[in-house]
């Protein structure tokens, strides 16, 4: 018996002993999952507070925290007032920095005065679709589409970040509900009912957020279409406009080529160049204007008021703008031409090198002109195209001319024989002008197609004059338009030395006698001394 006694002892023992064990191997585990949960709970906390709508959240709890605060200080300070102590005294300065201090607080939360998720519920406004009317607006056109779709990007988030809030209190809701059936502390079931009114506010505003999500993201792709047609039609305008626009270009190219290639200098293809140049910027112009500007009567309307003071204004302009107009078309003057410019008592003599439409441009030569009166050459001279109404311009180069009448002369003396001189002078201009004359005598009947010309004689022409100090001999010459002094210079050299070698010519000139001789002195006598002498 004793045995069996022993034996049931033993066995009641070890029978407790694996139950304590049990419930250690409970309570540790109990421990742990306890331990896994708060930590859980607290990486989920964390997250919360990453989260711009539990911060907002926070902030308003914060602000109705203040408010209740400011609200008991209130109280506070109208009880210390009643009191009227010395204590109550100290006690009211307190408070009412308190009061300040709040106020503060309260004023800088003022945006979480009436909900939380005021500023985060509602989208933002889809701006208007700029007019994409040139050019240069698709480029805001696309920075449109850029942005609203930023803005949708941006409002998307929002509602990530608020289903993941959510989804994160639900997570905290089962953790609280494993808690609660572990730890009976009131505090859990305290927490846990918090959570779910957190979560009834939250879904709240998650189901309005999904509501203006899917109406503003219908909007958004709505003006995103537009937008994206508006610069499509802008585009292929635009490809269009620039196809004419480079179609002109290339035809005035042609143009130019043809003119270039199958037009001597003399039919003015510099002037059919410019031509060209002015249509094509006349048509590019018309045409970007009648593009791209909605309301031309506005347009004129504008120039109709503006024309009287642009008139007066810019008259000079328009002077120039019709002077070009006349020189063109009326072919008075051409680049190439040797001109002469009378401007204030000074005159220049050089080539057009242009003719733009607010003036001429002259390269100044060395000619007689430049001999007599200028002293230097070379200049650049900008003349106004006004300048052919009110000044006087001398065209050496006229048409088809190209050569121009130039004389010199030389004085003998009377005793000379002036007729053999006249005779040896025509015949050496004769001599050397020749060339001159035939082309002369040919560009003269080409205009008589144009000019009524009667005398078209260009042999030389030899007349003698008597002058103070001799007989002059002039005689004019057909010569080079552009190089006049050239033969001047030649005809000078060979009349000098054929008249050097007639014995009865003799070249006169002005000369003045000195009388060097010593004069005789002339002694004079008073009446007095002739007196006294007789």
């Amino acid at each position: 018996m004793r045995i069996i006694f022993l034996t049931l002892v033993l066995l009641i023992s070890v029978l407790f002993a694996d139950t304590n064990q049990t419930a250690q191997n409970t309570n540790q585990t109990a421990k742990q999952l306890m331990s896994d949960y708060k930590l859980k709970l607290e990486m989920i906390d964390n997250a919360d507070r990453n989260n711009i709508w539990f911060a907002r959240h926070e902030n308003y709890n914060i602000y109705k925290t203040k408010q209740a605060e400011l609200e008991s200080v209130l109280e506070d300070i109208k009880k210390l007032k009643i009191r009227n102590s010395r204590d109550s005294l100290a006690k009211l300065n307190d408070i009412e920095r308190r009061r300040d201090a709040l106020e503060s607080q309260i004023e800088q939360l003022s945006e979480f005065q009436n909900a939380p998720f005021s500023g985060l519920l509602k989208p933002p406004e889809v701006p208007p679709i700029p007019s994409i009317s040139n050019p240069f607006a698709i480029f805001s056109g696309f920075s449109y589409i850029k942005k609203i779709k930023q803005d949708l990007d941006e409002y998307n988030k929002l509602s990530s970040d608020l289903e993941v809030l959510i989804s994160n209190l639900q997570e905290k809701d089962e953790i609280l509900g494993y808690i609660a059936e572990i730890d009976n502390n009131g505090s859990w079931i305290v927490s846990r009912e918090n959570n779910n009114i957190l979560m009834k506010e939250f879904n709240s505003a998650y189901d309005i957020v999904l509501t203006s999500a899917s109406v503003y993201e219908r909007k958004v792709n709505e003006a995103v279409m537009r937008a994206s047609n508006a610069i499509e039609n802008e585009t292929k305008r635009t490809f269009f406009i620039l196809s004419v626009i480079v179609s002109i270009i290339f035809i005035s190219f042609l143009l130019k080529f043809f003119s270039k290639r199958f037009m001597s200098a003399n039919e003015k293809s510099y002037i059919i160049n410019k031509i060209i140049n002015i249509t094509n910027i006349t048509l590019i112009i018309l045409i970007l204007l009648f593009t791209y500007i909605e309301n031309m009567t506005y347009l004129v309307a504008v120039l109709g008021f503006a024309s009287a003071g642009i008139a007066i204004a810019m008259k000079d302009m328009f002077m120039n703008i019709l002077g070009w107009t006349v020189i063109t078309f009326g072919r008075s003057f051409s680049v190439g031409d040797r001109v002469k410019v009378h401007q204030d008592g000074s005159s220049y003599v050089g080539d057009i090198v242009d003719i733009s439409l607010m003036r001429m441009t002259i390269l100044e030569d060395v000619t007689l002109t430049t001999y007599l009166e200028n002293k230097r050459a070379g200049r650049v001279i900008f003349i106004p195209n006004n300048f052919i109404f009110t000044n006087l311009i001398s065209n050496y180069t006229h048409e088809t001319l190209k050569t121009v009448w130039d004389g010199i002369y030389l004085t003998i003396s009377f005793d000379s024989n002036y007729k053999k001189a006249m005779y040896i002078i025509k015949e050496i201009t004769k001599k050397y002008s020749k060339g001159y004359t035939e082309i002369a005598r040919k560009q003269l009947n080409q205009l008589r197609q144009k000019y009524n010309l009667k005398n078209t004689n260009v042999e030389p022409k030899i007349f003698s004059f008597i002058e103070p100090h001799g007989l002059t001999i002039h005689v004019w010459y057909m010569t080079n338009s552009y190089a006049a002094l050239a033969l001047r210079s030649t005809l000078s050299g060979e009349i000098i030395d054929a008249i050097n070698k007639e014995d009865d010519i003799v070249i006169a000139y002005p000369t003045q006698t000195l009388n060097l001789r010593k004069a005789p002195s002339i002694k004079y006598s008073s009446c007095e001394d002739s007196e006294t002498n007789e």
